[in-house]
């Protein structure tokens, strides 16, 4: 109980805001720096979960407002069938998953990274996503479907920078070379399929129990 009045008395403070806006913008850091940004994020405290949360927010917020902010010349999107609550999901379950699949299989093989710091240095990876969608979704606006393949390029550049940011950081968070940190990503999204598997099992058993 003393741990929770504490953290709430924290929010009352303006170094706590002050650290919050320093982490934060440390992300950027992150974007043009991998190496060194993932490095310090975990080892000398660069970084914060508060930061880590807001970033994956924001990447929530973005991919809504991706698609119903883009012109539909580029993203026709039918809300009948849109469910706002699965286009979370469709982020935040890889997101869970692959942490915890990835602190599971590195934990055997030597890795020096805790469950918190993969979530973090995932969060922050993350950033690029941002970054560049939500510019691209203003300028969707006001090009003609002939300059489509800027939005197109851009939008998939966004994607390919988060996933090598998520490599810098898996390497950086548990001190493995190059050449280990892609077999244990390969490793890794196999643990994520068994993971999912093994759930939907779960979840059939269960709904075949109760009918």
């Amino acid at each position: 109980m003393s741990y929770i009045l504490n953290k709430f008395g924290k929010l009352g403070k303006k170094e706590t805001y002050i650290h919050f806006l320093e982490t934060l913008k440390y992300s950027l850091y992150v974007m043009v720096h991998p190496a060194d940004g993932f490095w310090d994020l975990i080892h000398a405290k660069r970084g914060s979960y508060a930061a880590a949360n807001f970033i994956v927010f924001m990447t929530l917020l973005t991919h809504v407002l991706k698609l119903q902010g883009t012109s539909f010349l580029f993203l026709n999107v039918n809300w009948e069938h849109v469910n706002i609550f699965m286009e979370f999901a469709t982020i935040l379950l890889p997101l869970v998953i692959f942490c915890i699949c990835n602190w599971g299989v590195t934990t055997l093989f030597d890795g020096k990274g805790r469950l918190g710091d993969i979530y973090m240095g995932t969060a922050y990876a993350l950033t690029p996503y941002v970054v560049i969608q939500l510019p691209l979704i203003l300028l969707s606006n006001v090009l003609t479907k002939s300059e489509g393949s800027f939005i197109y390029i851009f939008s998939n550049i966004s994607l390919i920078y988060v996933f090598v940011l998520i490599i810098m950081a898996v390497m950086m968070i548990h001190s493995y070379s190059f050449g280990k940190t892609i077999l244990f990503m390969f490793i890794t999204f196999f643990g994520m399929l068994v993971f999912i598997f093994i759930m939907l099992l779960f979840f059939s058993m269960i709904s075949q129990g109760i009918s």
